[in-house]
């Protein structure tokens, strides 16, 4: 896909200074551009690159001037940096605009599918299925049976989705991901062997909610395990069965949620992060990466270590930990200097 200067100026209400008929086909970084790329300048830090790139234009604030020549077409925004932001989403809505059924692909005679809807070759469509208007399916996806699929959601390729999941609209749902797999709920007979308990429940994820690659929300046993409005998960993170995520909380790479745990909204959570069953998290927690969670949190707090407590001790009683082994040379010179006076005291 090519654009012209004018017709990127436009989406972002820029001004042009150079030629408006100057057209671009990929983007690049400032320091990397090359004839027929489009790139930014937000950070002083790079200006010095705004005169050697060979990028066709350059999206830059309006307070930019140049010290000298430069090659590259610009166009001055407000802000450069969200006016490239605003840029991508509409780049990737254009090359992600794809609509049909691909063949082959099967579809249950019993679903029902919303209008302008996307299903990529090799999907499968179960029984009793809802998609509404605008969903995207990529290819190799399985959507289970009774599951329901809101406006405008995009599943990418190869994910699965069990039966009974309900997923709102504006949702993205990247490849790999598994929702709705069965809790992990076993119970030992008496001969010591464990017996799989089933898993009944369900996986709502409600709008606007983002999962990332090769992540898993478990089924509940019973009732739902709940993403709520606004959540972003990173890739590779487990949320176990009859867990509830809150609000715009977001989480990053690596974290595990042990079963019917509950957290508030707006929380932050670092990568690695391991969460114990049965806790309650409150809202707008921060828990620092690779901290462990043995214990309920209060609304507010920032944790960090394993097990986890308030992130100012964490960083006071680290300092100590760090300067330990001076801290024993001390003490044993303490206790030989002891010794040695007793021994004196003694004669």
């Amino acid at each position: 896909m090519k654009f012209t200067a004018k017709q990127i100026a436009d989406i972002l209400e820029g001004d042009i200074v150079g030629n408006p008929d100057e057209e671009v086909s990929k983007l690049s970084k400032i320091e990397e551009g090359e004839k027929g790329s489009l790139t930014f300048l937000s950070n002083p830090k790079y200006n010095h690159f705004i005169y050697t790139t060979n990028a066709s234009v350059t999206i830059v604030n309006k307070s930019f001037q140049p010290e000298k020549e430069i090659n590259s077409t610009l166009i001055k925004v407000e802000n450069a940096y969200k006016s490239f932001s605003k840029l991508l989403e509409f780049y990737n809505e254009v090359k992600n605009n794809k609509t049909g059924i691909e063949q082959p692909s099967f579809i249950s005679g019993s679903a029902k599918i919303g209008s302008n809807i996307y299903v990529g070759a090799f999907a499968y469509i179960g029984d009793n299925v809802i998609i509404g208007d605008n969903v995207k399916i990529y290819p190799n996806s399985y959507i289970g049976d009774n599951t329901k699929i809101d406006d405008d959601t995009v599943i990418f390729s190869g994910v699965k989705v069990y039966s009974e999941t309900i997923i709102g609209k504006q949702c993205k749902i990247h490849s790999g991901a598994i929702i709705g797999a069965d809790g992990f709920g076993f119970a030992p007979n008496e001969k010591g062997e464990y017996k799989a308990i089933p898993q009944i429940g369900n996986v709502i994820i409600e709008d606007n909610v983002d999962i990332g690659s090769a992540s898993t929300i478990d089924r509940a046993t019973m009732g739902s395990t709940i993403i709520r409005q606004g959540v972003k998960l990173d890739n590779q993170i487990q949320i176990a069965h009859n867990v509830e995520v809150g609000k715009n909380t977001v989480i990053a790479s690596q974290t595990g949620v042990a079963g019917s745990t509950k957290i508030g909204q707006n929380c932050m959570i670092g990568g690695q992060v391991g969460i114990s069953g049965h806790l309650k998290i409150g809202n707008n927690v921060k828990i620092l990466a690779q901290a462990g969670i043995s214990k309920s949190i209060k609304d507010d707090m920032m944790v960090n270590g394993t097990p986890a407590f308030k992130v100012q001790d964490f960083n006071k009683s680290y300092v100590y930990f760090k300067n330990l082994p001076k801290i024993v040379s001390k003490i044993n010179k303490i206790e030989q200097e002891l010794k040695t006076q007793k021994t004196t005291i003694n004669e």
